[in-house]
């Protein structure tokens, strides 16, 4: 269920998917008034589901029933004047995930990612707060990561054009272009000037899961395994590649998360249950406080020690996967405190073909820590130190290189708590 952010080519998926749990659900809408228009009875639409769903019942402290009158007082004489309306309307929850969807951009979100992309390899997201365009990781091997662009930083402008005037939809779409095109971003990071980068968007291939086995100083075998995203495929392709390293001989595994986005709730899920016998993956909690809960299956494909990698890029299902395995006793966690996503959307589709996202729940860590805006912190800080790609899990790597001490030691307890 929980959404995530890529801009990449007629892609919107990943945008919902980097930094959130999506749900997609039907909804079907039976018009109560004859005399409304088209227009009209759209709005009417989007109104009664945020009315029905929304997490926050105050809807922002102010009156919902309102806001709606107020959109329909105007004239709505075309689409684009509804679908800016609906978007008004939107606004005033002052929740950056609760959006509209255009027709096209509700078709590229469900469509299934197909392993190649084109783009820059960019997930952002809105801060909350500021307002501000803000990268949540760029993607390993993108023209994004390539440039340096790291976790935090800020885009300032897309080719001259202030991202402050720019919604999240927009400023995806002036990202977005085809293979070869170059595309000009004002990068901001703390304690730094603003800096132009020129990006050449490229085809990016999309390969979730790396499977790697390490040896140590002492010569055990370390099955290093690093997830990229949580997308339909990577339940079964993560299960592969333990079985693999498992029957190689692998004695202990580092599950790198570092830069991850997050994506599928439900991924999440079964990924946890890969690792775990038993034990709550996690609760969700929506507007009534009424709280339901994943549990582990006691399908575990092993019980080797486990320490995961997590930075300030490691958001949304991958903290339902590091908080899980964390607050059960599973795994020791290395590096940052992860981004902090811990909001539901479920995604509705509207009868003219567009669609809506709206926050319906936040979810909550296994002994019931609320991470959103806050993360999870690790039980060993080590901070980031900025690696080409040829020097992830190397020894150039302190995160990793943290992980391997911890593993040697033998302090990660393991079983479920």
């Amino acid at each position: 269920m929980v959404t995530m952010v890529k801009i990449l080519h007629k892609t919107f998926r990943v945008v919902l998917s980097l930094l959130l749990a999506l749900v997609v659900t039907s909804f079907s809408f039976s018009p109560s008034a004859a005399a409304l228009t088209d227009e009209q009875k759209l709005v009417s639409e989007v109104w009664r589901i945020v009315n029905r769903t929304y997490l926050d019942d105050s809807f922002n402290h102010q009156n919902w029933a309102s806001v709606r009158q107020k959109v329909l007082q105007n004239p709505l004489q075309n689409q684009q004047a509804t679908y800016a309306a609906i978007q008004t309307m939107l606004k005033s929850l002052d929740d950056p995930f609760t959006r509209f969807l255009d027709p096209e951009q509700y078709r590229s979100l469900q469509v299934n990612t197909s392993g190649e992309l084109t783009g820059v390899g960019l997930q952002i997201a809105l801060d909350a707060e500021t307002g501000k365009l803000e990268v949540v990781a760029p993607i390993a091997g993108s023209p994004a990561e390539k440039a340096g662009i790291q976790p935090r930083d800020r885009i300032v402008s897309i080719e001259g054009i202030s991202t402050q005037k720019l919604t999240l939809d927009e400023a995806a779409a002036r990202m977005r272009g085809p293979s070869g095109s170059i595309v000009t971003l004002e990068i901001e990071r703390d304690n730094e000037l603003v800096r132009e980068i020129q990006l050449t968007r490229s085809r990016i291939e999309l390969n979730p899961v790396i499977a790697q086995l390490h040896h140590n100083e002492q010569g055990k075998s370390i099955g290093y395994l690093r997830l990229t995203q949580f997308n339909a495929n990577a339940p079964m392709e993560l299960a592969h590649a333990i079985d693999n390293l498992e029957k190689k001989g692998a004695d202990s595994y580092i599950l790198d998360l570092r830069n991850n986005p997050g994506g599928l709730l439900q991924a999440g899920v079964e990924i946890a249950r890969l690792w775990l016998d038993k034990g709550t993956i996690v609760h969700t909690v929506n507007r009534q406080g009424i709280v339901g809960s994943f549990e582990a299956l006691g399908s575990a494909l092993t019980n080797d020690p486990l320490v995961i990698l997590v930075n300030q890029g490691t958001a949304s299902a991958s903290e339902i996967l590091a908080g899980a395995l964390q607050d059960n006793g599973r795994a020791l966690l290395v590096g940052e405190t992860t981004f902090g996503k811990g909001l539901i959307q479920s995604l509705f589709e509207l009868s003219d073909g567009s669609g809506l996202a709206v926050t319906i729940a936040k979810y909550e860590t296994p002994l019931h820590h609320d991470i959103n805006k806050l993360g999870i912190k690790p039980d060993a800080y080590v901070a980031s130190s900025l690696l080409t790609r040829e020097q992830v899990a190397t020894k150039d790597d302190t995160q990793y290189q943290a992980a391997l001490e911890l593993l040697q030691k033998q302090n990660v307890v393991v079983g479920a708590a």
